[in-house]
C-alpha cells in the first residue's frame, strides 16, 4: 500500500472517530454552561415536554454543526480559514454538550435521526469547502445568519419558566453572530438566492423532525 493510500485510510479514520465522538460519546465543553446555577426550575409537565422538543432540535443543529466545519476543514488552504473553523467548531462543542446536558436534567433524549444529520451535512460541508474558501466561508455566514434566526424563535417559544435552557439558547446565539461576522470578515462571498433557499428548506426539515424524532 503506497504512502498516499496510507494518508487516505488515516484521514477517514479519523473522520470516523470525530463522527463517533460526537454521536455516541458525551460531549465535554470548553466552557461552563450559561445555564444558572442552584436549583432547577420547577415546571409543569407541558413545558417540560416543550423545552425537551426544542432543545433536541438546538441539540440537532449542533450535531450538525459539527459535521459541517470537519467536511469544511478538510479544504481549507488558507491558514486564518482553517483557524477560524476550529475555533468555530470547538464552541459549537460547548454548545453540544450544553443541550445534552440540559436535555438530561428535562429527562428528554436526543434525536434518533442525528446520524443522518451528521452524514448529510458532512457531505454539504466537503462540497462548500471543495469550492473553495471564499464560498465556504460564504456557507458559514448564511448558516449562521439562519441559526440566529432560529434560536431567536426558540427562545420566544421556551418556557418563561425554564430559565435554563433560556440562558443556554441566549449564549448560542451570541456566538453563532459572531461566528458569522467572522465569516464574512475572512471574505465571505455571497450565496446565489436559489442556494439560501434550499438551505432554509434543508433547515425546516431537519428541526420539524428532530422536534418529533
Amino acid at each position: 500500500m503506497s504512502h498516499r493510500t496510507f494518508r487516505i485510510v488515516d484521514r477517514l479514520i479519523g473522520e470516523i472517530d470525530k463522527a463517533i465522538k460526537v454521536l455516541a460519546a458525551p460531549a465535554h465543553p470548553n466552557r461552563a454552561s450559561p445555564a444558572a446555577a442552584g436549583e432547577a426550575p420547577v415546571l409543569e409537565e407541558a413545558e417540560r415536554v416543550a423545552s425537551v422538543r426544542l432543545m433536541r432540535v438546538n441539540h440537532s443543529g449542533e450535531v450538525a454543526a459539527q459535521a459541517l466545519y470537519q467536511g469544511q476543514a478538510l479544504y481549507a488552504s488558507d491558514a486564518t480559514v482553517a483557524g477560524a473553523l476550529r475555533q468555530a467548531a470547538a464552541e459549537e462543542m460547548d454548545h453540544l454538550a450544553w443541550c445534552e446536558q440540559r436535555l438530561r436534567e428535562l429527562n428528554g433524549r436526543t434525536s434518533l435521526l442525528n446520524p443522518l444529520w451528521y452524514l448529510g451535512s458532512f457531505a454539504i460541508g466537503a462540497v462548500a469547502g471543495a469550492l473553495g474558501d471564499r464560498t465556504s466561508l460564504g456557507f458559514i455566514a448564511e448558516t449562521e445568519k439562519q441559526v440566529e434566526a432560529h434560536l431567536r424563535s426558540h427562545r420566544q417559544r421556551l418556557p418563561a419558566a425554564d430559565y435554563r435552557s433560556r440562558a443556554i439558547v441566549d449564549q448560542m446565539t451570541h456566538d453563532e453572530v459572531a461566528h458569522g461576522a467572522q465569516a464574512a470578515s475572512l471574505g465571505a462571498d455571497e450565496l446565489p438566492l436559489l442556494l439560501r433557499s434550499a438551505m432554509r428548506l434543508t433547515s425546516r426539515v431537519m428541526t420539524r423532525s428532530s422536534y418529533w424524532l
